[in-house]
């Protein structure tokens, strides 16, 4: 079962070296890298030559859908590997895709997930690597969505359904589209929690704010409201909604506080409801990294909250309106 590894990379050369070097150890006969420089202007194409993969240059940056879908159109493969230029993945990865999807002819596509020990120090960037983990880890092994930061996808599946969405709004959930079409056309996909990799992505406030709120809750939310019986895995299941409700009522009851005093304990029960219901998170937290990394992270975490309420509610409204807001 011969496996095309897919890399899309967009001014990606600082780590895009490393990802391509834990791949190229992994590889069997028949397999292939082909790396997708979606019009970089540092030195990705040159870090992947070096490398001895095949290059694949798109003239200007169109997006990683569009680089994805120019990597799977050169692919050779039957089994189409997607991982992200500041991924590197575990020893087993490759031989992990292949020995499941040969034992297992029912699935379509399996993903895994970011492993538990994030490189970059401070508090942004390991909250935010180790929340993906930690959802990814606690979620259903039946998906119904899809990761391309290090999932694969039949090649049939793939062809069938269209490849990723390129339209501009997709853009940062053209994967989780892609299961839902994927899911829709009656196949399976595998969240594997032991198919895992270290992501070498830095995070800034601003970065883990704009990406929480523009390319993730508002965009995933549209992705549900346009497909009827859309799934509530991963990052909404019922905790994580109500999470978001309490958070949205207590920081409102707070600001009115200023005025009626009397919303002041309940603006801090709810606050307090949001800690107890995700206490198994910030204790998962605290034993990777210890109890003060754990405490600082919880107003991190209020505020993913607060972007997931924000984007539903933008896209909710536009939605009733009939547009789609930008």
């Amino acid at each position: 079962m011969p496996i095309s590894i897919v890399v899309p990379v967009y001014n990606g050369a600082a780590t895009l070296g490393e990802c391509l070097a834990a791949l190229t150890t992994t590889l069997a006969p028949g397999d292939e890298i082909l790396v997708v420089d979606d019009g970089s202007t540092d030195a990705s194409a040159a870090v992947a030559a070096a490398a001895g993969v095949a290059v694949v240059r798109l003239p200007g940056n169109a997006g990683p859908a569009a680089a994805r879908n120019a990597g799977a159109r050169r692919a050779g493969g039957d089994v189409l590997l997607f991982v992200d230029a500041d991924v590197v993945v575990a020893a087993d990865v490759v031989a992990r895709v292949r020995r499941t999807l040969a034992a297992r002819s029912e699935l379509a596509a399996l993903f895994g997930s970011y492993d538990d020990r994030p490189r970059a120090q401070g508090v942004v960037s390991p909250y935010r690597n180790l929340l993906h983990h930690y959802v990814h880890q606690h979620g259903a092994s039946e998906a119904f969505s899809f990761w391309a930061g290090c999932g694969a996808v039949r090649r049939a599946a793939f062809e069938e359904v269209g490849g990723f969405d390129e339209r501009p709004w997709r853009r940062a959930i053209e994967d989780i589209e892609l299961g839902y079409r994927l899911r829709a056309a009656g196949h399976r996909i595998l969240l594997d929690h032991a198919l895992l990799s270290t992501h070498l992505k830095r995070w800034t406030l601003r970065s883990m704010l704009w990406t929480d709120l523009a390319a993730r809750a508002v965009p995933w939310t549209r992705l549900i409201l346009e497909t009827p019986g859309g799934a509530r895995d991963l990052n909404l299941t019922l905790a994580q909604r109500c999470s978001v409700a309490l958070v949205g009522s207590g920081l409102a009851a707070l600001i009115l506080a200023v005025r009626w005093r009397g919303l002041l304990l309940p603006g801090l029960a709810a606050l307090a409801a949001v800690v107890v219901l995700n206490r198994d998170f910030y204790l998962f937290l605290a034993r990777r990294r210890g109890m003060t990394f754990a405490l600082a992270s919880i107003p991190l975490h209020l505020l993913y909250f607060v972007c997931s309420g924000l984007g539903f509610a933008y896209a909710r409204v536009g939605h009733a309106l009939g547009r789609r807001a930008p």
